[in-house]
């Protein structure tokens, strides 16, 4: 599987399923909570890239929270405190920090 294949199976797993772990390349990764907001948080290890993810917060301003307050489900990923893109509703929309970073496709 590709990166972006990853990613997307780590939010269908997460955010779908709702299951309390997610399973990528015979690898068992956590799904965590966020005390204030109960967001979902997952810390993966995918093609030796460290990825944190977190679920959209609802309550911010952005065009993505305006998309999650009407029921579209987001996860956010970042890798070295950048973000690299999101899937939303099983699409993966790369941002240029992907590309920056030297991921691979």
């Amino acid at each position: 599987m590709t990166l972006g294949e990853e990613l997307v199976a780590a939010w269908r797993q997460s955010m779908v399923e709702d299951r309390p772990e997610v399973e990528l390349g015979g690898q068992s990764f956590r799904v965590g909570r966020t005390r204030r907001q109960g967001l979902r948080t997952l810390a993966l290890s995918v093609h030796d890239v460290l990825i944190e993810g977190i679920e959209q917060n609802p309550e911010t301003k952005s065009r993505w929270a305006k998309l999650a307050q009407e029921g579209q489900r987001i996860m956010q990923f970042r890798v070295r405190g950048r973000y690299i893109g999101n899937v939303c509703e099983g699409q993966l929309m790369r941002y240029p920090a992907w590309k920056s970073l030297g991921l691979p496709d």
